[in-house]
């Protein structure tokens, strides 16, 4: 299921949203080489959040493979900085395209429920609990993390419990058949965190690469409590349809 947009005007501009896109095409482009080799490898060895190295329970100068002939080296040192360069940095293309796309369809309107200042705090703080769950599930690993997912992952969240009876355009591709209908946000974003925490709960025990599940967990469940203290009631009732009341409109 996946989103082509939503039936939800904003009223501020996003400069934060479009920002944070900006910025992640750009470390995409002159960070990462457009996914070329060496500078993908690079950016994510160096740049990547590595919870083992982080938490110092990696010897420094385990080899740590990431596919055929291509792997880091640990260097041992709790590089503090990767809890937010990673969030700018992807693996390819398609793990890029998706994260900006469902970024625009849902934080354009979560931006709006509370400032431009207040988005830009709300949307690092998600990220950084994202990690922090990821690294609670996997503290041993030596695989780098990289990725908008988790911070996204709490702009869904925020997004749920704002606006869950908005409908959303959405469609589902099986091979060359593609289907198109109407969905709450709700159930769709709900679907979501679903998919994610069965992802994580069949992934406990691994140590390799693969998808980051308990960090959009994270960041989810971030973002579900931090709106709570982030949204400014006032934006929200703008909005045609907020909350789970019938009326849902403003006065």
């Amino acid at each position: 299921m996946f989103p082509l947009y939503d039936e939800n005007p904003h009223f501020l501009r996003p400069v934060v949203t479009w920002g944070i896109i900006a910025a992640n095409v750009v470390a995409w482009i002159q960070v990462q080489g457009l996914g070329s080799d060496p500078a993908l490898t690079r950016s994510v060895c160096e740049l990547g959040l590595v919870p083992g190295e982080l938490l110092q329970r990696i010897a420094p100068g385990t080899r740590v493979q990431l596919g055929d002939e291509v792997y880091c080296i640990t260097t041992g040192q709790p590089g503090w900085h990767t809890l937010v360069s990673s969030m700018f940095l992807h693996g390819g293309w398609m793990h890029l395209l998706g994260n900006m796309w469902f970024l625009w369809i849902f934080g354009n309107n979560v931006e709006d429920s509370m400032g431009h200042a207040r988005f830009a705090a709300f949307y690092l703080l998600c990220g950084l609990a994202a990690a922090a769950l990821q690294i609670a599930f996997q503290p041993d690993s030596g695989v780098p993390m990289v990725g908008a997912s988790g911070a996204i992952g709490g702009v869904m969240g925020g997004y749920i419990v704002l606006y869950p009876r908005v409908r959303v355009q959405a469609a589902v591709v099986l091979g060359f058949y593609v289907s198109r209908f109407r969905v709450s946000a709700g159930l769709m974003l709900g679907y979501w965190f679903l998919i994610q925490l069965l992802g994580g709960v069949s992934d406990l025990g691994h140590r390799g690469g693969g998808v980051a599940f308990w960090a959009h967990v994270g960041g989810f469940a971030a973002g579900v409590l931090l709106i709570l203290v982030f949204r400014d009631p006032e934006l929200v009732r703008r909005h045609p349809i907020h909350g789970l009341s019938r009326s849902g409109r403003a006065a």
